[in-house]
Protein backbone atom coordinates (compact mmCIF):
# COMPACT_ATOMS: atom_id res chain seq x y z
CA UNK A 1 0.00 0.00 0.00
CA UNK A 2 1.11 3.45 -1.00
CA UNK A 3 -0.08 7.06 0.33
CA UNK A 4 -0.86 9.80 -2.13
CA UNK A 5 -1.17 13.13 -1.51
CA UNK A 6 -4.05 15.06 -4.13
CA UNK A 7 -2.93 18.64 -4.11
CA UNK A 8 -5.99 21.19 -5.94
CA UNK A 9 -7.58 24.28 -5.61
CA UNK A 10 -10.98 24.01 -3.74
CA UNK A 11 -13.31 24.39 -7.50
CA UNK A 12 -15.89 22.02 -8.37
CA UNK A 13 -13.86 21.44 -11.77
CA UNK A 14 -10.57 20.68 -10.45
CA UNK A 15 -12.01 18.65 -7.11
CA UNK A 16 -14.13 16.07 -9.23
CA UNK A 17 -11.73 14.44 -11.61
CA UNK A 18 -9.19 14.33 -9.06
CA UNK A 19 -11.79 12.22 -6.30
CA UNK A 20 -12.64 9.88 -9.55
CA UNK A 21 -8.21 8.98 -9.78
CA UNK A 22 -8.32 9.09 -6.01
CA UNK A 23 -11.54 6.50 -5.59
CA UNK A 24 -9.61 3.95 -8.29
CA UNK A 25 -6.27 4.26 -6.03
CA UNK A 26 -8.08 3.59 -2.98
CA UNK A 27 -9.92 0.59 -4.57
CA UNK A 28 -6.70 -0.86 -5.54
CA UNK A 29 -5.50 -0.77 -1.48
CA UNK A 30 -3.57 2.69 -1.64
CA UNK A 31 -4.20 5.41 1.01
CA UNK A 32 -5.80 9.17 -0.59
CA UNK A 33 -5.73 12.11 1.46
CA UNK A 34 -6.12 15.73 -0.23
CA UNK A 35 -4.89 19.26 0.50
CA UNK A 36 -7.48 21.95 -0.52
CA UNK A 37 -9.57 24.78 0.37
CA UNK A 38 -12.51 24.73 2.88
CA UNK A 39 -15.30 25.13 0.28
CA UNK A 40 -14.09 20.86 -1.02
CA UNK A 41 -13.78 20.01 2.21
CA UNK A 42 -17.37 18.92 2.76
CA UNK A 43 -17.65 17.27 -0.59
CA UNK A 44 -14.43 15.01 -0.18
CA UNK A 45 -14.96 13.93 3.23
CA UNK A 46 -18.31 12.75 2.13
CA UNK A 47 -16.33 10.30 -0.29
CA UNK A 48 -14.76 9.44 2.38
CA UNK A 49 -11.01 11.13 2.07
CA UNK A 50 -9.29 12.95 4.66
CA UNK A 51 -8.92 16.93 3.86
CA UNK A 52 -6.12 18.61 4.50
CA UNK A 53 -6.53 22.11 4.71
CA UNK A 54 -5.25 25.63 3.65
CA UNK A 55 -3.56 27.33 6.65
CA UNK A 56 -1.01 30.14 4.94
CA UNK A 57 -2.89 29.91 1.72
CA UNK A 58 -5.66 32.78 1.37
CA UNK A 59 -8.53 30.88 -0.14
CA UNK A 60 -10.85 33.94 0.12
CA UNK A 61 -8.47 35.95 -1.64
CA UNK A 62 -8.07 33.52 -4.58
CA UNK A 63 -11.70 32.95 -5.13
CA UNK A 64 -11.85 36.72 -5.26
CA UNK A 65 -9.27 37.35 -8.16
CA UNK A 66 -11.34 34.25 -10.43
CA UNK A 67 -14.48 36.34 -9.75
CA UNK A 68 -12.75 39.17 -10.63
CA UNK A 69 -11.59 37.84 -13.80
CA UNK A 70 -14.92 35.83 -14.62
CA UNK A 71 -17.34 38.57 -14.16
CA UNK A 72 -16.66 40.30 -17.78
CA UNK A 73 -18.63 40.29 -21.23
CA UNK A 74 -19.09 37.00 -22.23
CA UNK A 75 -17.37 36.42 -25.45
CA UNK A 76 -14.33 39.28 -24.75
CA UNK A 77 -11.25 37.95 -23.63
CA UNK A 78 -10.05 39.44 -20.31
CA UNK A 79 -7.48 42.21 -20.62
CA UNK A 80 -3.74 41.24 -20.97
CA UNK A 81 -3.05 43.34 -18.02
CA UNK A 82 -6.05 41.95 -15.97
CA UNK A 83 -5.02 38.52 -16.97
CA UNK A 84 -1.41 38.57 -16.31
CA UNK A 85 -2.22 40.04 -12.95
CA UNK A 86 -4.62 37.45 -11.87
CA UNK A 87 -2.76 34.64 -12.98
CA UNK A 88 0.48 36.09 -11.07
CA UNK A 89 -1.13 36.60 -8.36
CA UNK A 90 -3.29 33.34 -8.04
CA UNK A 91 -0.45 30.36 -9.45
CA UNK A 92 2.81 32.18 -7.97
CA UNK A 93 2.69 34.15 -5.25
CA UNK A 94 0.45 31.86 -3.68
CA UNK A 95 3.69 29.47 -3.98
CA UNK A 96 5.48 30.51 -0.55
CA UNK A 97 2.19 29.84 1.41
CA UNK A 98 1.49 26.48 -0.62
CA UNK A 99 5.00 25.39 0.54
CA UNK A 100 4.63 26.39 3.92
CA UNK A 101 1.35 24.61 4.13
CA UNK A 102 2.86 21.53 2.58
CA UNK A 103 6.36 20.97 3.81
CA UNK A 104 4.92 20.00 7.57
CA UNK A 105 2.50 17.70 5.66
CA UNK A 106 5.04 16.05 3.92
CA UNK A 107 7.26 15.29 7.35
CA UNK A 108 3.85 14.23 9.47
CA UNK A 109 1.83 12.28 6.52
CA UNK A 110 4.80 11.04 4.70
CA UNK A 111 3.09 10.86 1.17
CA UNK A 112 5.10 8.60 -1.31
CA UNK A 113 3.91 10.34 -4.32
CA UNK A 114 1.87 13.89 -4.85
CA UNK A 115 -0.81 13.95 -7.38
CA UNK A 116 -1.37 17.91 -8.13
CA UNK A 117 -4.02 19.99 -9.93
CA UNK A 118 -2.25 21.94 -13.05
CA UNK A 119 -2.71 25.56 -11.76
CA UNK A 120 -0.90 24.25 -8.08
CA UNK A 121 2.35 24.95 -8.76
CA UNK A 122 4.62 24.75 -5.59
CA UNK A 123 4.50 20.71 -6.00
CA UNK A 124 5.84 21.00 -10.06
CA UNK A 125 8.32 24.09 -9.36
CA UNK A 126 9.47 23.10 -5.94
CA UNK A 127 8.62 20.39 -4.25
CA UNK A 128 9.39 17.97 -6.96
CA UNK A 129 13.39 19.02 -7.49
CA UNK A 130 14.13 20.47 -4.00
CA UNK A 131 12.39 17.00 -2.14
CA UNK A 132 13.05 14.49 -4.32
CA UNK A 133 9.12 12.90 -4.38
CA UNK A 134 7.12 11.43 -7.89
CA UNK A 135 5.22 14.76 -8.43
CA UNK A 136 2.36 13.61 -11.04
CA UNK A 137 0.14 16.13 -13.04
CA UNK A 138 -3.41 15.38 -13.14
CA UNK A 139 -4.66 18.35 -15.57
CA UNK A 140 -8.14 18.84 -15.63
CA UNK A 141 -7.88 20.24 -19.06
CA UNK A 142 -8.49 18.45 -22.65
CA UNK A 143 -4.74 18.79 -23.50
CA UNK A 144 -1.56 19.00 -22.02
CA UNK A 145 -0.25 22.75 -22.21
CA UNK A 146 3.15 21.30 -23.21
CA UNK A 147 3.82 23.43 -25.97
CA UNK A 148 4.95 22.14 -29.14
CA UNK A 149 5.88 22.77 -33.39
CA UNK A 150 2.21 22.13 -33.97
CA UNK A 151 0.31 23.18 -31.06
CA UNK A 152 -2.15 25.74 -30.95
CA UNK A 153 -1.19 28.80 -28.17
CA UNK A 154 -3.30 28.30 -25.47
CA UNK A 155 -6.76 29.68 -24.80
CA UNK A 156 -7.17 31.36 -28.41
CA UNK A 157 -9.71 28.45 -29.53
CA UNK A 158 -7.71 27.96 -32.94
CA UNK A 159 -6.72 24.64 -34.71
CA UNK A 160 -2.87 22.94 -35.10
CA UNK A 161 -0.75 24.98 -37.77
CA UNK A 162 -1.58 22.96 -40.92
CA UNK A 163 -0.43 25.61 -43.30
CA UNK A 164 2.39 27.90 -43.49
CA UNK A 165 0.23 31.18 -42.51
CA UNK A 166 -1.09 29.23 -39.86
CA UNK A 167 2.51 28.13 -38.12
CA UNK A 168 3.30 31.74 -38.52
CA UNK A 169 0.84 32.80 -36.83
CA UNK A 170 0.75 30.40 -34.10
CA UNK A 171 4.45 31.28 -33.82
CA UNK A 172 3.49 35.06 -33.45
CA UNK A 173 0.73 34.34 -30.61
CA UNK A 174 2.96 32.43 -28.59
CA UNK A 175 5.93 34.72 -28.55
CA UNK A 176 3.42 37.33 -27.95
CA UNK A 177 2.35 34.96 -24.90
CA UNK A 178 5.52 34.33 -23.67
CA UNK A 179 6.87 38.13 -23.39
CA UNK A 180 3.98 38.86 -21.27
CA UNK A 181 4.69 35.85 -19.55
CA UNK A 182 8.03 37.04 -18.80
CA UNK A 183 7.46 38.62 -14.59
CA UNK A 184 5.87 35.71 -14.30
CA UNK A 185 8.88 33.93 -14.97
CA UNK A 186 11.54 36.06 -13.14
CA UNK A 187 8.99 35.83 -9.88
CA UNK A 188 9.12 31.75 -10.00
CA UNK A 189 12.91 31.66 -10.88
CA UNK A 190 13.35 34.06 -7.87
CA UNK A 191 11.42 31.57 -5.57
CA UNK A 192 12.92 28.81 -6.63
CA UNK A 193 16.23 30.60 -5.55
CA UNK A 194 14.88 30.94 -2.52
CA UNK A 195 15.05 26.99 -1.93
CA UNK A 196 18.45 26.68 -4.09
CA UNK A 197 16.54 25.73 -7.21
CA UNK A 198 18.53 26.61 -10.68
CA UNK A 199 15.98 29.07 -13.33
CA UNK A 200 13.43 27.13 -14.80
CA UNK A 201 14.61 28.39 -18.09
CA UNK A 202 11.19 27.71 -19.46
CA UNK A 203 7.68 28.80 -19.22
CA UNK A 204 6.54 26.25 -16.37
CA UNK A 205 3.82 24.47 -19.30
CA UNK A 206 7.13 23.65 -20.95
CA UNK A 207 8.76 22.87 -17.84
CA UNK A 208 5.58 20.29 -16.70
CA UNK A 209 7.07 17.84 -19.60
CA UNK A 210 9.99 17.33 -17.08
CA UNK A 211 7.81 15.54 -14.75
CA UNK A 212 7.54 11.94 -13.88
CA UNK A 213 3.90 11.48 -15.25
CA UNK A 214 1.32 13.44 -16.84
CA UNK A 215 -1.98 12.51 -17.04
CA UNK A 216 -5.16 13.89 -19.50
CA UNK A 217 -8.41 12.70 -19.02
CA UNK A 218 -9.16 12.65 -22.49
CA UNK A 219 -8.09 10.55 -25.55
CA UNK A 220 -5.60 11.47 -28.70
CA UNK A 221 -8.77 11.95 -31.19
CA UNK A 222 -9.84 14.91 -29.28
CA UNK A 223 -6.33 16.83 -28.79
CA UNK A 224 -5.94 16.56 -32.48
CA UNK A 225 -3.48 13.82 -32.42
CA UNK A 226 -0.28 15.62 -31.15
CA UNK A 227 2.61 13.70 -31.64
CA UNK A 228 4.86 15.78 -30.23
CA UNK A 229 4.49 14.97 -26.72
CA UNK A 230 7.22 13.69 -24.32
CA UNK A 231 6.22 9.71 -23.50
CA UNK A 232 5.57 11.01 -19.93
CA UNK A 233 2.04 12.18 -21.32
CA UNK A 234 -1.05 9.81 -20.92
CA UNK A 235 -4.40 10.43 -22.28
CA UNK A 236 -5.93 8.12 -19.43
CA UNK A 237 -9.69 8.41 -20.57
CA UNK A 238 -12.23 10.68 -19.03
CA UNK A 239 -11.94 10.58 -15.28
CA UNK A 240 -15.30 11.76 -13.82
CA UNK A 241 -17.01 12.08 -10.36
CA UNK A 242 -20.03 12.89 -9.33
CA UNK A 243 -22.13 12.84 -6.01
CA UNK A 244 -24.61 10.26 -5.97
CA UNK A 245 -28.08 11.75 -6.95
CA UNK A 246 -30.60 12.12 -4.22
CA UNK A 247 -34.37 10.70 -3.74
CA UNK A 248 -35.53 14.12 -4.71
CA UNK A 249 -33.61 14.44 -7.45
CA UNK A 250 -34.97 11.76 -8.51
CA UNK A 251 -38.27 12.42 -7.86
CA UNK A 252 -37.90 15.66 -9.36
CA UNK A 253 -36.93 14.40 -12.84
CA UNK A 254 -39.71 11.88 -12.53
CA UNK A 255 -41.89 14.32 -13.23
CA UNK A 256 -40.33 15.70 -16.52
CA UNK A 257 -42.51 14.57 -19.69
CA UNK A 258 -40.27 11.93 -21.64
CA UNK A 259 -42.34 11.97 -25.11
CA UNK A 260 -39.99 14.45 -26.43
CA UNK A 261 -36.13 14.83 -26.58
CA UNK A 262 -33.97 16.62 -23.10
CA UNK A 263 -32.27 19.06 -23.29
CA UNK A 264 -29.82 19.85 -20.66
CA UNK A 265 -28.57 23.38 -20.59
CA UNK A 266 -25.53 24.25 -17.89
CA UNK A 267 -22.97 27.20 -17.57
CA UNK A 268 -20.80 24.64 -15.75
CA UNK A 269 -19.50 25.05 -11.97
CA UNK A 270 -17.46 28.85 -12.65
CA UNK A 271 -19.49 31.67 -13.83
CA UNK A 272 -21.57 32.35 -10.25
CA UNK A 273 -20.56 35.65 -10.67
CA UNK A 274 -21.19 36.22 -14.89
CA UNK A 275 -24.61 37.03 -15.68
CA UNK A 276 -26.34 34.26 -17.11
CA UNK A 277 -26.47 34.67 -20.78
CA UNK A 278 -26.71 31.04 -21.41
CA UNK A 279 -29.47 30.09 -19.75
CA UNK A 280 -31.67 33.37 -20.53
CA UNK A 281 -31.18 32.26 -24.39
CA UNK A 282 -31.78 29.12 -23.68
CA UNK A 283 -35.16 29.70 -21.81
CA UNK A 284 -36.11 32.11 -24.20
CA UNK A 285 -35.28 30.47 -27.58
CA UNK A 286 -35.89 26.96 -26.28
CA UNK A 287 -39.61 27.80 -24.72
CA UNK A 288 -42.80 26.46 -26.38
CA UNK A 289 -40.28 24.05 -28.53
CA UNK A 290 -40.86 20.22 -28.90
CA UNK A 291 -38.02 19.92 -26.19
CA UNK A 292 -38.08 19.47 -22.54
CA UNK A 293 -34.78 22.00 -20.78
CA UNK A 294 -33.60 21.12 -17.90
CA UNK A 295 -31.66 23.64 -17.18
CA UNK A 296 -29.29 23.93 -14.30
CA UNK A 297 -27.75 27.15 -12.42
CA UNK A 298 -24.90 25.93 -9.93
CA UNK A 299 -25.10 25.05 -6.10
CA UNK A 300 -24.17 28.76 -5.60
CA UNK A 301 -27.02 30.35 -7.45
CA UNK A 302 -30.79 30.48 -6.73
CA UNK A 303 -33.03 29.95 -9.87
CA UNK A 304 -35.39 32.68 -8.82
CA UNK A 305 -32.91 35.25 -8.46
CA UNK A 306 -31.56 34.96 -12.10
CA UNK A 307 -34.41 37.05 -13.76
CA UNK A 308 -35.06 35.03 -16.16
CA UNK A 309 -38.78 34.99 -17.89
CA UNK A 310 -41.43 32.91 -16.95
CA UNK A 311 -40.71 29.61 -17.64
CA UNK A 312 -42.77 28.00 -20.13
CA UNK A 313 -44.07 24.50 -19.48
CA UNK A 314 -41.16 22.51 -21.00
CA UNK A 315 -38.90 24.24 -19.29
CA UNK A 316 -37.47 23.08 -15.90
CA UNK A 317 -34.78 25.05 -13.75
CA UNK A 318 -33.05 23.88 -10.52
CA UNK A 319 -29.80 24.51 -9.17
CA UNK A 320 -28.00 21.06 -9.54
CA UNK A 321 -28.33 17.05 -11.15
CA UNK A 322 -25.89 14.76 -10.77
CA UNK A 323 -24.84 14.18 -14.48
CA UNK A 324 -24.19 10.21 -14.26
CA UNK A 325 -28.14 10.01 -13.02
CA UNK A 326 -29.29 12.89 -15.77
CA UNK A 327 -27.43 12.40 -19.09
CA UNK A 328 -28.78 8.95 -20.05
CA UNK A 329 -31.75 10.73 -20.35
CA UNK A 330 -30.84 13.68 -22.63
CA UNK A 331 -30.55 14.04 -26.41
CA UNK A 332 -28.01 17.01 -26.40
CA UNK A 333 -25.89 19.03 -23.57
CA UNK A 334 -25.73 22.62 -24.26
CA UNK A 335 -22.81 23.89 -22.21
CA UNK A 336 -20.28 27.26 -21.75
CA UNK A 337 -17.28 24.25 -22.20
CA UNK A 338 -15.94 23.44 -19.47
CA UNK A 339 -14.05 19.90 -19.42
CA UNK A 340 -15.73 17.99 -17.12
CA UNK A 341 -19.14 18.48 -18.75
CA UNK A 342 -17.60 18.21 -21.82
CA UNK A 343 -16.77 14.54 -21.14
CA UNK A 344 -19.66 13.85 -19.15
CA UNK A 345 -21.91 14.20 -22.14
CA UNK A 346 -19.46 12.64 -24.68
CA UNK A 347 -19.24 9.33 -21.76
CA UNK A 348 -23.14 9.33 -22.71
CA UNK A 349 -23.21 9.72 -26.50
CA UNK A 350 -24.42 13.32 -26.78
CA UNK A 351 -23.75 15.68 -28.92
CA UNK A 352 -23.09 19.80 -28.30
CA UNK A 353 -23.67 23.11 -28.80
CA UNK A 354 -20.80 24.55 -26.66
CA UNK A 355 -20.60 28.61 -25.91
CA UNK A 356 -17.39 28.98 -25.21
CA UNK A 357 -16.29 32.21 -23.03
CA UNK A 358 -13.10 31.76 -21.07
CA UNK A 359 -10.16 29.83 -19.82
CA UNK A 360 -9.98 26.66 -21.70
CA UNK A 361 -13.20 26.79 -23.00
CA UNK A 362 -12.52 27.49 -26.84
CA UNK A 363 -9.82 25.19 -27.38
CA UNK A 364 -12.60 22.98 -25.91
CA UNK A 365 -15.03 24.14 -28.54
CA UNK A 366 -12.44 23.69 -30.93
CA UNK A 367 -11.71 20.11 -30.57
CA UNK A 368 -15.80 19.00 -30.00
CA UNK A 369 -16.66 21.12 -33.78
CA UNK A 370 -13.44 19.90 -35.41
CA UNK A 371 -14.77 16.60 -34.24
CA UNK A 372 -18.15 16.73 -35.97
CA UNK A 373 -19.21 16.58 -32.33
CA UNK A 374 -20.94 19.55 -31.42
CA UNK A 375 -21.50 22.91 -32.79
CA UNK A 376 -20.24 26.17 -31.47
CA UNK A 377 -21.84 29.74 -30.95
CA UNK A 378 -20.06 32.60 -30.30
CA UNK A 379 -20.69 34.07 -26.97
CA UNK A 380 -21.39 37.43 -28.19
CA UNK A 381 -24.10 36.27 -31.25
CA UNK A 382 -25.06 33.83 -28.68
CA UNK A 383 -29.33 34.87 -29.47
CA UNK A 384 -32.06 32.45 -28.40
CA UNK A 385 -32.95 32.38 -31.99
CA UNK A 386 -29.57 30.96 -32.97
CA UNK A 387 -29.55 28.89 -30.05
CA UNK A 388 -32.90 27.19 -31.22
CA UNK A 389 -31.73 26.70 -34.63
CA UNK A 390 -28.57 25.00 -33.54
CA UNK A 391 -30.46 22.61 -31.04
CA UNK A 392 -32.97 22.09 -33.69
CA UNK A 393 -29.59 20.92 -36.33
CA UNK A 394 -28.05 18.72 -33.67
CA UNK A 395 -31.35 17.27 -32.84
CA UNK A 396 -32.32 16.58 -36.60
CA UNK A 397 -28.91 15.32 -38.21
CA UNK A 398 -27.97 12.12 -37.58
CA UNK A 399 -24.57 12.88 -38.24
CA UNK A 400 -24.17 14.68 -34.42
CA UNK A 401 -25.39 11.73 -32.29
CA UNK A 402 -23.76 9.02 -34.90
CA UNK A 403 -20.35 10.52 -34.23
CA UNK A 404 -20.70 11.05 -30.40
CA UNK A 405 -21.91 7.48 -29.93
CA UNK A 406 -18.69 6.29 -31.57
CA UNK A 407 -16.92 8.54 -29.69
CA UNK A 408 -18.57 7.35 -26.63
CA UNK A 409 -17.54 3.61 -27.68
CA UNK A 410 -13.63 4.37 -27.19
CA UNK A 411 -13.91 6.20 -24.11
CA UNK A 412 -15.53 3.09 -22.85
CA UNK A 413 -12.51 1.56 -23.28
CA UNK A 414 -9.96 3.83 -21.49
CA UNK A 415 -11.40 3.10 -18.10
CA UNK A 416 -9.79 6.75 -17.04
CA UNK A 417 -9.62 6.12 -13.28
CA UNK A 418 -8.31 3.13 -13.50
CA UNK A 419 -5.84 4.01 -16.17
CA UNK A 420 -4.66 6.62 -13.71
CA UNK A 421 -3.98 4.63 -10.23
CA UNK A 422 -2.05 1.67 -12.32
CA UNK A 423 0.23 4.54 -14.37
CA UNK A 424 0.63 6.30 -10.44
CA UNK A 425 1.32 3.34 -8.99
CA UNK A 426 4.23 2.65 -11.20
CA UNK A 427 6.17 5.71 -9.33
CA UNK A 428 5.73 4.31 -5.70
CA UNK A 429 7.74 1.41 -7.72
CA UNK A 430 10.38 3.20 -9.53
CA UNK A 431 11.12 6.74 -7.85
CA UNK A 432 11.45 8.82 -10.75
CA UNK A 433 12.47 11.76 -8.93
CA UNK A 434 14.05 14.62 -10.54
CA UNK A 435 18.23 14.73 -10.12
CA UNK A 436 19.59 17.04 -7.99
CA UNK A 437 20.65 20.31 -9.47
CA UNK A 438 24.10 20.14 -10.35
CA UNK A 439 24.83 23.72 -8.56
CA UNK A 440 23.03 22.15 -5.00
CA UNK A 441 25.09 19.68 -5.08
CA UNK A 442 28.43 21.29 -5.40
CA UNK A 443 26.77 23.87 -2.61
CA UNK A 444 26.14 20.72 -0.24
CA UNK A 445 29.58 19.33 -1.13
CA UNK A 446 31.32 22.58 0.23
CA UNK A 447 28.96 22.80 3.13
CA UNK A 448 29.91 19.38 3.74
CA UNK A 449 33.94 20.08 3.42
Amino acid sequence: MARFLVTCWPFTGHVFPQLSIATALRERGHEVAFYTGEKARSTIEQAGFPVFGFSFVDERRVYSLIEVLERGEPGNRPKPGLLRDTLRHWLVETIPDQVADLEPLLRRWRPDVLITDLSMWAPIVVLWQRDHIPVALASTFLGPLIPGPGAPPWGFGLAPANSAWARLRNRALNRLTDLAATGVRRRVDAIRAEHDLPPLGESVNAFTARLPLYLVGNIPQLDHHRTDLPPTVHYVGPCIWHPPATDTDRTWMSSIPTDTPWVHVTEGTSHHQSDPFLLRAAVRGLAGEPVQVIATTGTQRDPHTLHLDPPAPNIHTTQWLSHTHLLPHCAAVITTGGAATIMAALQHGKPLIIVPTTWDKPDNARRITDAGLGITINPKHCTPNRLRTATQEILTNPTYRTNAHTIAQHLATTNGPTHAAHLLETLTTHRTAAPEPNHRRALRARRET
